[in-house]
């Protein structure tokens, strides 16, 4: 399966043998789930920069905000030498219209957190890798993760979802992008949104309903910048529990008193934590198309991802 949805990968998480030791640290969920759905743009810094395979394995030192790239042995300081690459890459990557970037955990050149910095041989896990530190002051809405976290289910929802959601948002901006345009992108989303951050939904419905007044080039780029920002928040059972009663509350009045009943109880299921969000979720979905709801049938919160990668259905 091929896609349009380019998301950077850490070289060696793909089982490229690129590693100081010359090994790889294949993920298997990245390649054999994810690439279902991506096409993977595979980075290797430290090669990228021409370091050789194997090689010495190095380390960050000195101020955490600033920190050199030294090797461990030799005491070879690389800053240099690395920051030069990062500044040619990011740019390379602009031709990529990248959706999201997934980086190797602990790495001193792609590591996003935590990453191990030393001072007077004392490590403290506070840093950042250098070509991670770049990309992500490079390209700030780009959702970036790393495959560690990845395996709690929260967090590897929130990271899909966001680059699903990121790619439509490029797709918008490449058509017809006019302000009765972002009143359609806006309103499929509403829910999806309020799942997430009801305080930014309002921001964000106030933005729409005053673009009138706004430069164009000013109300999108506030409106992609709070769209990232908050689907970078987390969609927790609560927030979710009221955005399946504000679904259930467009056909209520439609709904038998057992349909009524049955839907409260599984609702219900979800907040206790009995049941995951997609028996809900599902349930939701059969009385949409029953009922005919076609103001739900278009709502992006139904079906933000595709089904196949599951990720509703954790407790």
């Amino acid at each position: 399966m091929s896609s349009s949805i380019a998301v950077g990968v850490s070289s060696c998480l793909l089982g490229e043998q690129v590693r100081y030791d010359g090994g790889h640290k294949h993920d298997h969920y990245i390649t054999d789930t994810l690439g279902l759905f991506f096409r993977f743009v595979p980075v290797c810094p430290e090669v990228g920069c021409g370091l050789p395979i194997p090689r010495e394995a190095m380390r960050l030192e000195g101020n955490p905000a600033a920190p050199r790239l030294v090797t461990n042995r030799t005491a070879i300081d690389l800053t240099d030498r690395m920051d030069e690459y990062c500044r040619r890459k990011v740019r390379e990557l602009e031709k990529e219209d990248l959706c999201g970037f997934i980086f190797k955990k602990g790495s001193p050149s792609s590591g996003l957190f935590r990453v191990k910095v030393y001072n007077k041989s004392i490590p403290i896990k506070n840093g950042r890798g250098l070509f991670a530190e770049a990309f992500v002051r490079h390209f700030p809405l780009v959702p970036v993760e790393e495959e560690g976290r990845l395996y709690d289910m929260n967090i590897r929802e929130n990271f899909i979802e966001r680059i699903f959601a990121f790619r439509s948002w490029k797709d918008f901006l490449s058509g017809n992008s006019g302000l009765g345009e972002l009143v359609e992108f806006h309103t499929v989303r509403k829910l999806q949104i309020m799942a997430h951050s009801p305080e930014l939904y309002r921001e964000m419905g106030r933005l729409v309903a005053e673009g009138k007044s706004m430069a164009r080039t000013e109300l999108l780029e506030r409106y992609q910048e709070l769209l990232m920002r908050a689907l970078t928040l987390y969609a927790t059972v609560k927030k979710n529990t009221n955005v399946l009663s504000h679904i259930m509350g467009y056909f209520k009045r439609q709904l038998t008193p057992g349909e009524k009943a049955e839907l409260l109880e599984v609702i219900g299921g979800y907040h206790d934590k009995h049941v995951p969000l997609i028996v809900p979720v599902t349930l939701l979905k059969h009385y949409v198309r029953k009922y005919d709801q076609e103001y739900l049938q278009k709502q992006t919160y139904l079906t933000p991802h595709p089904m196949e990668l599951m990720l509703r259905n954790h407790v």
